[in-house]
């Protein structure tokens, strides 16, 4: 079987934007890097049922979202003064996409009009206290995608907090909740458990993995469980990055930049506790992103410094990773999307 892989990318050295792979997952490789869209730093990707494509983007010093048709032809661009966003994710019921802002603090929202293209309905600056982190200078908005119940999660790294809001179908946001993270953990990315009652959050800033409990009645997550993604004998500099749950919920993976390793949790009957069980070098340099292909046979890991993608096979018992391909040329990649 081929599938699909598409790669968002930095274009400050070698890379010319959006990339895609193919995994032959007969052969268990990774085969046929093509370019399909020149396009300036479009590091993180989101794709639609009708199979249009919605990138970070940036259009002469100004930042915001682009959206693409399925054969990578660009229908517009929505851009505002500074930054470029550095996440998106779509709304299919409300036919929206969000994106988040880091460098501005900003939660962003477009409209999905009829022939694919996007408009700006509503933003949110985030203006709460900041953490003691030297990296936690302003808030900064990282991740801006939907709970289980279709409200909208949003970590913000400088603030410590998640936000919960509640979406109009015009996409417009109204507050619901806000998850306090202790101070320094730099919220990072989410995921869900399948069950929809847990979420795993990474803290980018202090190198873990928190389970929350997830309350569908107001929004609110709990603490339940706070574990480290890192040995303890490691006191190098590290980041951590990206998180997925295995489709069956019975195992997270979490990326570590800097200690280059993916580290693999078994997740507790119901949900709400992890147990480690393996960390594998990712064969590179820090790895930002990764993702599971929609057998979970495979996963993908982009190492955004050494310019290349590593291919592991998954046992789907255990959970560990055993690695199968290296040294896979993509260019700054930094977003792993599989064609689902």
């Amino acid at each position: 079987m081929l599938q699909t892989i598409y790669l968002g990318t930095y274009t400050r050295r070698e890379s010319k934007g959006i990339y895609s792979i193919t995994l032959d997952t007969e052969k268990e490789q990774l085969v046929d890097l093509t370019l399909r869209a020149e396009e300036k730093s479009p590091t993180y990707l989101a794709r639609s049922k009708k199979e249009r494509v919605y990138t970070v983007t940036e259009v002469d010093g100004a930042g915001g979202c682009g959206a693409y048709t399925p054969a990578f032809e660009l229908l517009n661009t929505v851009t505002e003064e500074g930054a470029p966003l550095c996440y998106v994710a779509v709304d299919e019921p409300r036919q929206l996409v969000y994106g988040a802002n880091y460098h501005k603090g900003e939660v962003n929202v477009y409209k999905i009009l009829a022939d694919g293209s996007i408009e700006a309905t509503d933003h949110i600056y985030h203006d709460e206290p900041v953490g003691p982190h030297e990296n936690q200078d302003n808030p900064h908005v990282h991740y801006t995608d939907l709970t289980p119940d279709q409200r909208l999660a949003v970590c913000d790294l400088g603030t410590d907090r998640v936000y919960t809001y509640d979406v109009s179908a015009e996409g417009k946001l109204t507050e619901a909740a806000v998850y306090v993270a202790a101070a320094g953990t730099g919220p990072r990315h989410l995921v869900f458990h399948p069950n929809h009652q847990y979420a795993y959050l990474v803290g980018e800033l202090d190198s873990s993995l928190t389970v929350l409990r997830y309350n569908e009645a107001d929004g609110s997550f709990e603490e339940i469980q706070k574990v480290p993604t890192l040995p303890e004998d490691f006191t190098d500099f590290n980041s951590g990055a990206a998180v997925r749950v295995s489709k069956d919920g019975r195992f997270v993976y979490s990326s570590n930049r800097g200690h280059n390793s993916l580290v693999v949790f078994e997740v507790t009957e119901d949900g709400a506790g992890l147990n480690f069980i393996q960390r594998r070098s990712t064969e590179g340099d820090f790895p930002r992103d990764f993702d599971l292909d929609p057998t979970n046979k495979f996963l993908v890991c982009a190492n955004q410094n050494s310019d290349n993608l590593t291919l592991y096979r998954r046992n789907a018992e255990t959970g560990e990773l055993t690695t199968i391909q290296k040294d896979v040329y993509a260019p700054e990649c930094v977003c792993v999307l599989f064609e689902k």
